[in-house]
């Protein structure tokens, strides 16, 4: 595809461009300027877009990577590192959000919680709670991938159920 028909082909997406960034970012500023970056990283990679391929795909595609980029920078820019002696900043009491004890649940009712679902969804899901990434607990239980996925995806499912009065 020859620059002016790629370029184009841009212009005539912006107005969608623009409602997906709206609707990923839910704030008008913050969208153009999603915006502004998927159309320059497009431009920018113009000579890696293959002719045959759909182009509007490719270009939301760009817009929803930057997009996930972006909050993973935001998230990891907010993490904070205690390295106060003694650590004393995680040692202080934590709001929790709750205004009174009865409106939350105790870490006792939720492992009872977990420990009514059968072996096959208890494990893999107390493995996840652990920190297990999904290829570790699928290599330890010799299961396939997708399965382990699926387990941990129900096993949450059925405790967001158990655990709905308390949201």
């Amino acid at each position: 595809m020859n620059t002016p028909q790629f370029k184009e082909r841009l212009l005539n997406l912006q107005s969608n461009l623009l409602n997906f960034a709206y609707m990923l970012t839910s704030d008008r500023e913050e969208a153009h300027d999603l915006l502004q970056d998927t159309t320059l990283k497009a431009l920018d990679n113009e000579d890696k877009y293959v002719d045959n391929v759909n182009f509007k795909g490719w270009v939301f595609t760009i817009m929803r990577n930057i997009f996930i980029n972006n909050y993973r920078r935001v998230v990891r820019n907010q993490t904070m590192v205690d390295q106060t002696e003694d650590l004393y900043h995680l040692n202080l009491p934590q709001e929790s959000g709750f205004d009174t004890p009865d409106g939350s649940y105790t870490v006792k009712e939720i492992m009872k919680a977990i420990n009514s679902f059968s072996e096959e969804y208890r494990v893999p899901f107390t493995m996840h709670i652990k920190g297990y990434k999904y290829h570790e607990i699928a290599d330890k239980m010799h299961l396939p991938l997708g399965t382990v996925k699926s387990r941990i995806f129900f096993a949450r499912q059925r405790l967001q159920i158990m655990l709905k009065d308390y949201k």
